[in-house]
């Protein structure tokens, strides 16, 4: 079957209500037995077909009553206001897993599990993040605030370090793990603090992670 060819590239941030690591990296059942989470990417290269994708961004947010693959979860997208018509169908169209390899990406991956979609939103987005660092933030008003800064030794508080390589990830292949605070508003209602976070370049095509 032929898909349309596209791309997105940019930096990611996520936090969930897992405990540092998320089990759901490991394909474990999540820590507290349900999973709530956010993601937000900023696009600084993309494309869906001849749509330029470049200076979008998205920011998602999910519930589950159990584990991720069990289902019943929903979901909620915001989408920069500046995005014009053909780009917010195409990112929708990549989001909700249309136009991808069977198993390939994350979207792909996680949509059967969806058993509601919210209406999308058209907001401004304040996205930022120094991967490096591990020090970022995402912010739509009234919508949903997030912090992102290093996880800390517990006796020291100095700062701990932890990547993961995922070879054959549908998400990202390799990330800087992170603690996470977020507080959302809306469809979906948030309240995390000093969860896991995950934090990478994403990179990812109709066939999967690039």
């Amino acid at each position: 079957m032929a898909y349309v060819d596209w791309s997105i590239r940019g930096p990611e941030i996520a936090n969930c209500n897992c405990s540092y690591g998320c089990p759901c990296q490991f394909n474990a059942l999540p820590t507290h037995g349900d999973c709530r989470a956010m993601t937000a990417v900023r696009i600084d290269e993309g494309h869906f077909g001849d749509v330029d994708l470049a200076g979008v961004a998205f920011c998602g947010m999910f519930a589950w009553p159990k584990a991720i693959h069990e289902g019943g979860g929903e979901a909620f997208v915001v989408i920069s206001d500046h995005a014009t018509d053909p780009q917010r169908n195409a990112l929708l169209t990549i989001l909700t897993g249309q136009e991808t390899v069977p198993g390939a990406t994350i979207f792909n991956v996680f949509a059967p599990t969806f058993a509601k979609m919210h209406d999308p939103i058209f907001a401004k987005i304040e996205f930022d993040l120094d991967i490096e660092k591990r020090v970022g933030s995402v912010r739509v008003a009234g919508v949903i605030d997030t912090a992102i800064e290093p996880i800390r030794n517990p006796v020291t508080g100095d700062e701990h370090r932890v990547q993961v390589v995922l070879p054959n990830g549908f998400e990202y292949r390799k990330a800087e793990y992170a603690s996470g605070r977020t507080h959302a508003d809306g469809p979906i209602a948030l309240a995390l603090d000093k969860s896991h976070s995950h934090l990478s370049m994403m990179h990812l095509t109709t066939n999967g992670a690039a």
